[in-house]
């Protein structure tokens, strides 16, 4: 694998910020380098794809579900597939404000799209 200059531009946030965004193309390697980082951070991590039906259906309660994970990283992949998320990512954020608890990978979605759903 082709080592990445953008690992460290994402671990290093991730110490800080308890969200932490990956946006590119389709197929750009998003994905394979937020599993790199899954590797790099010290601490437990999950890996959601949200083209995958059944880790759809793990979010059937999203709030239920990513709250036991408050000390978990969470990569949620193709964030732009489920936009509702965006509240309940800010709202548990907002309970326990700590760094890297989410990255999310997407392609395409609208800034401020929190804010109107």
């Amino acid at each position: 694998m082709i080592s990445r200059t953008l690992h460290n531009a994402i671990v290093t946030p991730l110490k800080k910020y308890p969200v932490v965004g990956l946006l590119g193309s389709r197929q750009v390697g998003k994905t394979t380098l937020a599993k790199s980082v899954r590797e790099a951070v010290a601490r437990d991590a999950i890996y959601l794809d949200l083209e995958l039906p059944s880790d759809w259906n793990k979010l059937h309660d999203s709030e239920l579900y990513l709250r036991q994970f408050s000390e978990t990283l969470v990569i949620i992949d193709e964030m732009q597939r489920r936009p509702s998320l965006f509240p309940v990512i800010r709202a548990l954020v907002d309970q326990n404000r700590v760094g890297g608890r989410f990255l999310i990978l997407g392609w395409k979605w609208e800034m401020g799209e929190m804010d109107r759903k």
